[in-house]
């Protein structure tokens, strides 16, 4: 993964002001719908804060980020919460989690990367733990900002996850244009 882009504050900056006005409150949703209040929960690329805020209203959220700009700019605006300097791919905590989500953050892997972080997230998570995760819906990928997006379909992602989770929702949903992403929820097998 090509991080680069994120580790500049004209580039965190930049992008704050790109996502401004986007959440996920309509994954956060979904989540609702199977990870009980309360639980203990991973954000995988907390980025903003964004998600982290709505997060917070449900669960005891943990983020994490492996821009350091982005981290420093959490904790500092955030001085009450946790937050780990995690790798997406690698996920190198002791800690175990009832939940683990991210917006949009795993579509910066390749699927091979996508696939060590899916294994990692399998330890990482207590039993009967749940993942919810978004992508951007297409095929192919492509180089945006010095960044990956990898692109995925419901097939592509059944494929990458079937193994590890019970796959409990996948669909499209609209981020900017009806059905430009997808979201899945999973049950750790």
């Amino acid at each position: 993964m090509d991080d680069n882009y994120y580790r500049t504050k004209a580039s965190v900056e930049e992008y704050i002001k790109l996502a401004k006005g986007v959440d996920g409150v309509e994954l956060i949703q979904k989540l609702n719908n199977y990870l009980p209040s309360n639980a203990l929960l991973l954000e995988i690329g907390s980025g903003p804060g964004t998600d982290f805020q709505l997060l917070k209203k449900d669960y005891r959220v943990v983020g994490s980020d492996y821009s350091t700009q982005f981290l420093n700019r959490l904790i500092n605006t955030n001085i009450n919460d946790e937050f780990l300097h995690l790798d997406a791919i690698t996920l190198r905590t002791d800690k175990k989690f009832d939940g683990i989500y991210s917006n949009k953050v795993l579509q910066h892997l390749t699927d091979e990367e996508l696939r060590k972080s899916i294994t990692r997230q399998v330890n990482v998570l207590n039993s009967d733990g749940i993942i919810c995760h978004s992508f951007w819906k297409g095929e192919g990928d492509e180089v945006f900002k010095g960044l990956l997006v990898n692109y995925q379909t419901d097939e592509s992602l059944r494929t990458l996850f079937q193994a590890d989770f019970e796959i409990l929702l996948l669909e499209a949903y609209k981020e900017f244009e009806d059905g430009d992403s997808l979201v899945l929820i999973g049950k750790k097998k």
